[in-house]
């Protein structure tokens, strides 16, 4: 797996992303495919930055490898900010209504959607978010 670590604020999240985008053009990943992960990428590294460590700043490595054989990648954030599973949360409400009394859990829920798996664990210190997706 390659991997990046930078400062957790949002600044940085142009640098994560072309990280990714570097892997996916390297494979010749679909645009609609890209897309779908670029917003994924943004949300979660949006949100590492604005809440791991909030007030203070720490990083977050991010893994990406590609599985050429089978078209799939897996990208996992992490860093050591407050232990925090995003998935623990029951699913944002899209009600019309309630979309406007909405108190967070969309973006996270545009994740769960778009990609194959979504998967949170926090080990040795560290919140490590995992995301899978077929490329095809």
């Amino acid at each position: 797996m390659k991997s990046i670590t930078v400062p957790a604020e949002n600044d940085e999240l142009e640098r994560v992303q072309g990280f990714i985008d570097e892997e996916l053009e390297a494979c010749d990943c679909p645009m609609r495919a890209q897309m779908q992960i670029d917003i994924a990428v943004e949300e979660i590294f949006s949100n590492i930055s604005n809440y791991a460590y909030h007030p203070e700043v720490g990083d977050a490595e991010i893994r990406c490898e590609v599985d050429p054989d089978n078209m799939r990648i897996t990208i996992q954030f992490m860093d050591g900010g407050k232990p925090f599973d995003p998935l623990a949360k029951e699913d944002a409400d899209t009600d019309a209504d309630s979309l406007l009394e909405r108190e967070g859990g969309l973006g996270i829920l545009m994740v769960k959607k778009s990609m194959d798996s979504v998967e949170y664990s926090y080990e040795n210190g560290k919140n490590i978010l995992t995301i899978k997706k077929s490329l095809n």
